[in-house]
């Protein structure tokens, strides 16, 4: 089997960002390029640069940075475009232009000879002005294929450097795109390839290993999949799947990115955007290594390749177990171990049909409501508490930034803090995290509030997810009259129970 490197053009920052409800500013750009940068991405492209000022400047900032992989700017098949991309700093321009005759007639109202025209200026220029050159036809899967063999030829003879081939409304399906990418490569006279390739139907990811399987040796990724509309080809599971697949043509691929790095690459741009990845995507998805059913269970306990493909180490994860209506005694039993709690087969059963009684009144049991059922069974009083409530307030008002102040026992020490924040329970939140970072960094990763009854009096719900800082983490549910206190005696029991779990283990280890 002989290996092959991909390139990975990283542009989360450029197509990325145009995902709706997303804009970020220069320093958030050069920070997230920082982070792309550690992954081990070849390429990033950090924007377009004459869209506006601050555009323009969070691209200089990147270039001006001096990271090791490359640095590329979008830039319309015009002069304007491409100056400002030289002025920026950049040397190495991804430059577009659409061929598809919808586009043509409808968007550009030219003909195809004059889209070659442009094309192939757009092209000499660049190079004219010391850049390397990228060149995409734009909804290149809409296109008549002989006419986009035809404009790859002409920008190759150009002086393109490279070629990517768009499927900019992700309307190709993996065969098509191997025979266009098979066309590209004869057209361009052997020049690289890359793909770019949107999931409107889903498929972005499979088009574009179809694509490097063909010849191509690059592919325009982004982190999470953001991108516009359904989103581009995800980083990570494309990155995933060229590592780990079998691909059926005598070829194993290598890329530069370190998997580790993946799953951490992927909260921080989440966080950053404020766009949640949705539960079960693949890879980075909350759910992606997490088990319930105990056929499941039993057999992850045996042997985790059971039901799962990759160990979650390898890209930066870690396997959770969790209890509801379709949990097993073997899966149940290993996490109240976790714990240091101990059951013989009668408790085991007794804790699990309680478990599946709440399950089928179809509601969510977090790790904390498993360890009450279990001291209720075991007849004891409660679960060790390292950390205690001492006491806390909040304060907030029109035309005052909501504050809070708590204090807490940690293994018997008193420790205070204080935050301000969006709202009085993001306030007290904070301030508990502050104050809990002396002796653990642990922080909030979900919180979900649900009203359960009706009036002014009503009872809400809290349920929120704790993490520590090697990833691991542990829901917790509240109920209560009083949001804010409702969700600080939430959080207080999720720090209890994850730092409960991590002393038992190092003492284990």
């Amino acid at each position: 089997m002989t290996s092959r490197r991909i390139r990975i053009f990283d542009t989360t920052l450029r197509d990325g960002e145009q995902t709706p409800g997303i804009s970020l500013s220069p320093e958030q750009k050069l920070a997230i390029a920082k982070k792309l940068d550690d992954l081990g991405v070849d390429v990033i492209e950090a924007g377009f640069p004459v869209v506006s000022d601050g555009e323009h400047r969070g691209v200089s900032m990147i270039v001006a940075e001096g990271l090791s992989c490359e640095i590329a700017g979008l830039a319309r098949a015009n002069r304007k475009d491409i100056d400002s991309a030289a002025d920026a700093g950049l040397n190495y321009v991804h430059t577009f232009i659409a061929t598809s005759d919808i586009h043509l007639q409808y968007k550009l109202k030219i003909t195809r000879e004059e889209a070659v025209a442009k094309a192939v200026d757009a092209v000499e220029y660049a190079k004219s002005r010391g850049m390397q050159v990228e060149f995409s036809a734009e909804d290149a899967t809409r296109t008549d294929r002989s006419f986009l063999s035809k404009v790859f030829s002409a920008v190759a003879a150009a002086g393109a450097d490279r070629i990517d081939i768009p499927d900019t409304v992700g309307y190709s399906t993996p065969e098509y795109i191997a025979e266009i990418t098979a066309d590209a490569v004869e057209a361009s006279s052997n020049l690289p390839i890359s793909v770019h390739c949107h999931n409107d139907f889903g498929l972005a990811v499979a088009n574009a290993l179809a694509g490097i399987k063909a010849g191509a040796s690059c592919a325009h990724v982004t982190i999470n999949g953001i991108g516009e509309r359904a989103g581009n080809a995800s980083l990570e599971e494309f990155v995933m799947a060229l590592k780990c697949l079998s691909h059926g043509n005598g070829e194993s691929y290598t890329t530069g990115v370190t998997s580790e790095r993946l799953y951490d690459t992927s909260k921080y741009l989440s966080k950053t955007v404020g766009m949640q990845v949705q539960p079960n995507k693949a890879i980075v998805g909350e759910n992606a290594f997490g088990h319930e059913s105990g056929i499941h269970t039993h057999g992850i306990l045996n042997n985790p390749l059971t039901y799962e493909p990759i160990s979650p180490e390898l890209v930066g994860r870690k396997r959770w177990l969790h209890v509801g209506k379709h949990a097993g005694i073997h899966g149940m039993n290993a996490m109240l171990s976790e714990y240091g709690i101990e059951t013989d087969d009668r408790q085991s059963y007794a804790i699990l049909e309680k478990i599946k009684a709440i399950g089928d009144q179809g509601k969510f049991i977090t790790d904390v409501e498993l360890l009450t059922i279990a001291s209720e069974v075991l007849g004891e009083k409660g679960i060790r508490r390292l950390v205690k409530l001492i006491g806390f307030s909040v304060s907030t008002g029109i035309g005052t930034m909501p504050y809070a102040f708590v204090k807490l026992a940690i293994d018997d020490r008193e420790f205070a803090g204080t935050a301000y924040g969006v709202g009085p329970v993001d306030a007290a939140l904070k301030a508990i995290e502050g104050t809990m970072g002396r002796t653990a960094k642990l922080q909030v990763k979900d919180y979900n509030l649900a009203s359960i009854s009706g009036g002014s009096t009503a009872l809400c719900e809290v349920t929120i997810v704790v993490e520590d800082e090697h990833g691991n983490t542990i829901s917790t549910k509240s109920v209560g009259e009083d949001i804010v206190t409702t969700s600080v005696k939430a959080v207080i029991d999720g720090i209890n129970r994850i730092m409960l779990k991590n002393l038992l283990k190092d003492r284990k280890e």
